[in-house]
């Protein structure tokens, strides 16, 4: 029964080390996400992430974010044209390939996952952005 337990309890700590390895690499990411964000997401979304009204779609609070991780990851790394919906009001504007790179990627959209209230769980990774195709 001892024995039982210290395994437990060494798997429980392994898993508490894994999760903290996890959230550093997390926090990291949305510092490096900020920066690209403030230089070249900021003009058009604010930096409080609001966008205009029918014009950029907001980010903070979206729920086409929340709903559409694949396609938000898609429409930072490749631009995105047409029309969207997000929280109920249409916008059918154009956002031109920014040309970043994947981690640049993963960085901006965990940065805009976890601000203005947003808090979308998990982590975007370069490898997650690799997969996703045009």
């Amino acid at each position: 029964m001892k024995s039982l337990i210290l395994f437990l309890l060494s798997g429980f700590g392994l898993l508490t080390s894994w999760s903290f390895d996890q959230n550093a690499e997390l926090t990291e990411s949305i510092k490096r996400g900020q920066e690209v964000y403030t230089d070249f997401c900021v003009v058009c979304h604010k930096v409080n992430g609001e966008g205009t009204i029918k014009i950029f779609p907001p980010l903070a609070g979206s729920d086409y974010l929340r709903n559409n991780q694949n396609e938000s990851i898609k429409g930072i790394k490749y631009g995105q044209n047409g029309k969207i919906k997000v929280n109920g009001v249409e916008y059918n504007g154009a956002m031109t390939d920014l040309g970043l790179t994947e981690e640049e990627v993963a960085d901006v959209m965990n940065y805009i996952n976890n601000s203005w209230g947003n808090s979308i769980k998990g982590i975007v990774t370069s490898e997650m952005v690799k997969k996703i195709g045009k």
